[in-house]
This record gives C-alpha cells, sequence and structure tokens, in this order.
C-alpha cells in the first residue's frame, strides 16, 4: 500500500514539468471528453470510473460495475461540430467486465475553395472522425483491478483519410480509508497515422521550359507521419463527508500529454440517496499556453470551469434504471460546450 501511494504521488509530481507541443500528434478527437458525470467535474475521473464513460477514461474501472449498462452521449461542440459516444459494459463470470464503444466526431459540409475560385467550385467536401474499441476489465483482487483497450482509429477529410491501431491500459486501487481510489490509465499507445487518397495525387510537368515532354506525369504526394496524442493520467478520488442519506466526492486528476503542458483537474459531486446529483469542476488549472511563438507571453487556456448535474431513474426495482447526465464547459472566447447523455442499466 505505501509502496503504490509512493509510486503514484512520483508520478503525479513528475507531470509538474513539459513543454508545449501544440500541433505535433493527429486524431485531436481523442482529447475530447466522454461522459457528461466526468466532464461535468472537471474531468478529474481516472479514479471515478466504473460506469460505460470508463472505457474512455480508465478501462480498469469499469471491473468494479454493478452490472451491464449503455450510455449514448451528444456533444454539442465548439465550432458546429457534433461528437456522439455509445458504450456498452457487461461483466461476464469468470472473465470480469467486456466493453465496446464507438466514437465519432461529424461536421456540416463545406464547399471546396480553390485560388482561382475562391468563393466555390461548386462542390462540397466533409471531415469525419472514428474511434472504435473493444474493452477488458478484470478485478485481481478486492481493491485492484487492470484493464486494457484495443482500438481501431481513422480520420477522413474529403477523398483522403488515415487510420491507425491503438490501446489503452488502466489500473485502479481502492483503499479502506474514506472509500479512497487511486486510478491511472495511459491513452492512446500506438501507432502514427498518414493521410492517403486520391486528393494526394496530381500532374506534374518536370521540364515546364522544354517541348515534347510528358508534361502529365502522375505524382503522389509522400505526406508526413504523426503520432497519436498519448496521454498519462494520474489521480485519487475519495468521499469526504457523508451526511445521511447525501455525500460529497472530491476527485483530482494530473495529466501528462505528449503534445502539451501537463496540468491538474480538479472536481467534486454532491450525490443525494444515489438519486441526485450536482457536480462542478475547474479543468485544466495552472495550464498556461504559449500564445505566439515569437514571443514568450503566456495567458490561461480558453476551458476552465465546468458544473452540471444528473439523475437517476429506477425501473423495475432497483437493480436497473435510467440515468440522466448534464454537463456544461467554459470555453472562454469560443463560448461554451454542453455535454448530454443518457445510461440504461440493469
Amino acid at each position: 500500500m505505501k509502496k503504490t501511494l509512493i509510486i503514484l504521488l512520483v508520478l503525479a509530481v513528475s507531470t509538474s514539468f513539459g513543454q508545449y507541443k501544440g500541433g505535433t500528434t493527429a486524431a485531436q478527437f481523442l482529447k475530447i471528453g466522454v461522459g457528461s458525470r466526468a466532464t461535468a467535474m472537471g474531468e478529474a475521473y481516472v479514479a471515478m470510473s466504473r460506469d460505460a464513460s470508463g472505457l474512455y477514461w480508465n478501462p480498469a474501472g469499469i471491473a468494479r460495475a454493478q452490472g451491464p449498462e449503455i450510455m449514448f452521449q451528444r456533444n454539442n461542440w465548439i465550432a458546429d461540430v457534433a461528437i456522439n459516444y455509445m458504450g456498452v459494459i457487461f461483466p461476464l463470470y469468470g472473465i470480469g467486465t467486456v466493453g465496446a464503444s464507438i466514437t465519432s466526431l461529424t461536421m456540416e459540409d463545406m464547399p471546396v475553395t480553390t485560388e482561382l475560385e475562391p468563393n466555390g467550385t461548386g462542390e462540397e467536401f466533409t471531415a469525419s472522425d472514428l474511434a472504435m474499441q473493444l474493452s477488458l476489465a478484470r478485478a485481481l483482487t478486492d481493491r485492484f483491478s487492470i484493464g486494457f483497450n484495443m482500438k481501431y482509429i481513422q480520420q477522413t477529410i474529403w477523398h483522403s483519410k488515415a487510420s491507425t491501431m491503438a490501446m489503452d491500459v488502466g489500473t485502479l486501487f481502492r483503499t479502506q480509508f474514506k472509500d479512497m481510489r487511486l486510478g491511472m490509465s495511459i491513452s492512446n499507445y500506438g501507432g502514427s497515422m498518414t493521410m492517403s487518397g486520391r486528393d494526394a495525387l496530381e500532374r506534374f510537368d518536370p521540364a515546364p521550359n522544354l517541348e515534347g515532354n510528358n508534361g502529365s506525369i502522375a505524382v503522389d504526394y509522400s505526406l508526413d507521419n504523426w503520432d497519436l496524442p498519448l496521454i498519462f493520467r494520474v489521480g485519487v478520488a475519495m468521499d469526504v463527508l457523508e451526511m445521511g442519506v447525501s455525500k460529497i466526492t472530491i476527485a483530482a486528476d494530473a495529466i501528462h500529454p505528449n503534445d502539451n503542458y501537463e496540468s491538474i483537474n480538479l472536481g467534486a459531486e454532491y450525490n443525494i440517496m444515489d438519486k441526485y446529483f450536482l457536480r462542478g469542476g475547474w479543468k485544466s488549472e495552472f495550464v498556461e499556453t504559449n500564445t505566439s511563438l515569437a514571443s514568450s507571453d503566456l495567458e490561461p487556456r480558453e476551458e476552465s470551469f465546468t458544473f452540471g448535474a444528473g439523475f437517476d431513474l429506477p425501473l423495475f426495482g432497483s437493480a436497473s434504471g435510467l440515468r440522466f447526465d448534464w454537463a456544461y464547459g467554459d470555453f472562454g472566447r469560443l463560448k461554451e460546450a454542453q455535454r448530454f447523455n443518457l445510461s440504461l442499466y440493469f
């Protein structure tokens, strides 16, 4: 127990140092949080997860699921982008808990423009992202669990696309002190992505000043490889106050990405009779972003406070029901983003 605490504290402290590498990884949609409960708590969720959204935050959490669950989520993201998520978890006796999820990012069609036709060619194009994953989690002891995700990732824009495979791994340890949980996860460890398709094909004249040569040689542009956004999270959650049928839980996560500064997320939840919930959080605390490569001036990131609520509606007794969660996130100059999800548990 002491060794585990020391290791997690060292990892948390190590996330205090890093450097900014914005724009150096692909599949940025993988960094958009899943689950309204998690996002309402400022995304301090790596030690909280045990529902279907835990497939994203920490797959080890689903090993503690009480039963099967299906979750649907709709994100009204910034810039008229829509993000949809569906996750399913199912405990299997003697094996553990298995899960599957799909995340899609879509946007409206946009006009195709060129240098010669800046008002549009009459064609339209679209872009979309997709991630599909299978998960397995198992409780190795009554207090320690581990989980794994295998995922397929694809990005598409007009006639070109890129795809790769990746994996996540997570652990969760529950202590006997106020039900304190210690969690850790590594997300998106996998291959790089390279765009390919007929949009990269072009006609080329190697000698435009010579007559009689072939001025229409087919060439295929060689595009760069881009790594995935690898994210390391370590967090703690604890029930700090119990008052009859209600309790208050707080959580904190330290995040170490491979393409941005490290950050700390904070969150809290007020639980009334395990049926009604109020949540709040602060995302990316202590993070600063260099807004100009030519300047050392720093300013806070756009993301800041979050809040939300939820309620459970029992069905056919206390073992099954519907859960509705809502979250609001402030994005400063980009205004706000709202998330809604509906879960059916058995």
